[in-house]
């Protein structure tokens, strides 16, 4: 099992090594609490409990990423950002046949999983790069509420079933305590043989306290732990990010090293003069086609390069809401919404199925390309207001109050998708994230420029309510559609046997008019 724990400061930090406190399995450092933290865990296979080798025989590569749904700063370089909620994005060993992953997901997240293992269950994302990047055969997309349930759940009825003090319970307790984190990642894939986990926890929570923290150690005494201090540097080429502080090999170093060091990486934050953030917000009323306006700053829209930028947002929606392409097909119409294209929409595009029956019963993700202001377009309020036009489903009834259903709707994740550099190599970034659905809709030499959702929002998801059946009520609706049916039936009848005697008596009266 090797560790790596990454503490990184913001820009600027300066790292006092004498505060810095190395022991035989372990690190600790003054200024631990005022850091964010990246975890990556890699186990072998043959390390895991034999279900989980069973599982995982199913798939040739497997990507889950859950995203927390409390709005988190991110710092440099881990600033990749997906709709919040469980995203799993897979490529079975055997060419479309079924894998056990909707059984694995309901034995954590309850039978609320709307999936069956069939693989007419997931979505195919498509390819609209011939160069295209990392990209699964399948993808999945669950409630954004997942992370808090699967910390529960660890924590509660899993964790308990390892030896006490063995690595792997105490390595089930890390995730456990993932509740607090950013985004927890899951990897695998057959060439690897191996399980590598990412957890990324934000230096302070939103409630303003500080996560308690434990200082850098090995699971086990033979593992490999490798603990970095770091924070940005000024990098010498725009496509690069640079790095500097301290590196230490727990149990090899006898004193930390320093260090400073570049990559080039696929994921950017954005320039530092760039201030802007984004909202997300349902226009009210939402009646049965609710409306997404996205709101930034038009002052500061501007692409974080001179060429070669175009503002996107990558959305992935549950089976109540859907997309309808052919209405953004009209460039007029997209024109009045500020849109430029839906770039990609992969999963539920029935536009008439009820919610209970749609064919991709986990929703569908759209990419939609979004225009921005020039010197001769207007801003209300200094604002770039962009809508995304949705439609609602008729949704089941058995969660409703007082006649409405609320539905969890994560925000999209909005971003400048630039051109670099040939040549570049992003797989030597020791951060680099791929395989996030949206990568994998652009070339292998593309940059994402993140914007950030705006630092008073609390929660990236809106609650819309649904109007649907008020089950407290229906057994009037019962009763009335009973009443009508006999009474239509009953006037049917009435009419039929009225219609009959009629035609009788005109047939009498026609006979005796002959006799005469």
């Amino acid at each position: 099992m090797r560790q790596r724990i990454t503490y990184l400061l913001p820009q600027g930090t300066s790292v006092d090594p004498s505060t810095i406190k190395l022991t035989d399995d372990g690190l600790d450092f003054d200024d631990l609490e005022a850091a964010a933290e990246e975890r990556r865990i890699t186990i072998g296979l043959t390390q895991l409990p034999e279900e989980i080798q069973t599982f995982l025989a199913d798939f040739h590569e497997l990507h889950i990423r859950i995203a927390s749904v409390l709005n988190h700063p991110t710092f440099s370089p881990a600033v990749s950002r997906l709709p919040p909620g469980l995203h799993a994005f897979f490529t079975p060993r055997t060419p479309n046949a079924d894998t056990g992953l909707c059984d694995g997901l309901r034995n954590i997240l309850g039978e609320r999983v709307k999936c069956s293992n069939s693989s007419e269950s997931f979505s195919k994302p498509p390819i609209l790069s011939e160069r295209f990047a990392a990209s699964s055969t399948y993808q999945f997309y669950n409630s954004p509420l997942d992370l808090a349930v699967v910390s529960q759940v660890l924590r509660e009825g899993i964790c308990g079933k390892f030896e006490e003090g063995s690595s792997l319970h105490t390595l089930c307790g890390v995730l456990a305590e993932a509740e607090s984190a950013v985004n927890v990642d899951y990897d695998f894939d057959v060439i690897s043989h191996a399980v590598t986990i990412t957890i990324l926890w934000p230096p302070v929570t939103r409630e303003g306290t500080i996560r308690p923290r434990v200082a850098a150690k090995k699971l086990e005494a033979e593992d490999r732990l490798e603990v970095g201090i770091l924070s940005p540097e000024k990098a010498d080429e725009p496509e690069e990010l640079s790095m500097g502080g301290y590196l230490t090999v727990i149990g090899e170093d006898e004193r930390p090293n320093p260090t400073i060091f570049s990559f080039p990486s696929r994921h950017h934050p954005l320039p530092q003069h760039d201030k802007t953030t984004y909202t997300a917000t349902f226009a009210p009323p939402t009646g049965l086609h609710p409306k997404l306006t996205l709101s930034l700053p038009a002052s500061t829209l501007q692409p974080p390069k001179e060429d070669s930028c175009a503002l996107h947002a990558y959305w992935t929606l549950p089976t109540a809401l859907f997309i309808d392409r052919y209405q953004l097909s009209d460039p007029l119409f997209l024109a009045s919404q500020n849109l430029i294209a839906l770039r990609s929409l992969s999963g539920a595009q029935d536009l008439e199925a009820p919610d209970w029956a749609v064919k991709h019963p986990w929703g569908s993700a759209a990419l939609f390309e979004l225009a921005t202001p020039n010197v001769t377009t207007t801003a209300e309020d200094g604002f770039w207001n962009i809508t995304i036009p949705t439609h609602l489903r008729y949704v089941n009834s058995t969660l409703s109050i007082d006649g409405k259903t609320p539905l969890a709707i994560p925000w999209p994740t909005v971003f400048w998708a630039c051109e670099a550099q040939e040549g570049l190599k992003m797989s030597t970034n020791p951060f680099d994230r791929v395989n996030l659905g949206y990568d994998g809709l652009f070339g292998p030499k593309t940059m994402f420029y993140h914007v950030p959702p705006n630092g008073e929002v609390e929660k990236l998801v809106e609650l819309l309510w649904v109007p649907t059946l008020d089950v407290k009520n229906s057994g009037w609706v019962s009763f009335g559609t009973v009443l009508a049916v006999l009474l239509g039936f009953g006037w049917v009848c009435w009419r039929l046997v009225r219609g009959v005697g009629g035609s009788e008596k005109k047939e009498g009266e026609g006979k005796k008019e002959q006799c005469f």
